[in-house]
């Protein structure tokens, strides 16, 4: 079946949207690294290297979203990175990690941790990977 206009409209106004938060939160990460810093979980090699990787990675998947030749490859590259940053959400919010001497309480974790899938089927849906249409 092919998407109406105004559901094609609707996806359209979600990727600008997914492309707005991404590239905001790469930028911020490239410059202003210290709050992502302080709620990666220590396991995690080459910390100040994967955070500014990760700032790259949010802003070349928000450009990819707006070019049609690479939009499903930035869905997909962006449902795995939200996949591959959980761990960080957990460990801030487990491990009661100030950042910006605040400490965050469960009101603002628990959506966030809950919210987590519904960006990577997000991030997948406006970038084409499936219609969001049960078959």
């Amino acid at each position: 079946m092919v998407a109406t206009h105004e559901g094609s409209r609707f996806r359209s106004l979600c990727r600008w949207l997914m492309v707005i938060f991404y590239f905001a939160a790469g930028v911020l990460h490239l410059l202003s690294p210290e709050p992502f810093l302080a709620i990666t979980p220590p396991w995690v090699p080459q910390q100040e290297f994967i955070i500014a990787f990760t700032g790259v990675a949010e802003i070349l998947g928000a450009i990819g979203l707006l070019i049609p030749r690479f939009r499903r490859a930035a869905g997909i590259g962006l449902a795995l990175y939200a996949l591959c940053v959980w761990p960080a959400n957990f460990y801030h919010a487990f491990a009661g990690i100030s950042v910006g001497g605040e400490t965050l309480t469960w009101g603002y974790h628990g959506p966030r941790l809950l919210a987590q899938p519904l960006v990577i089927v997000w991030a997948l849906w406006v970038g084409g990977v499936f219609d969001g249409r049960a078959k």
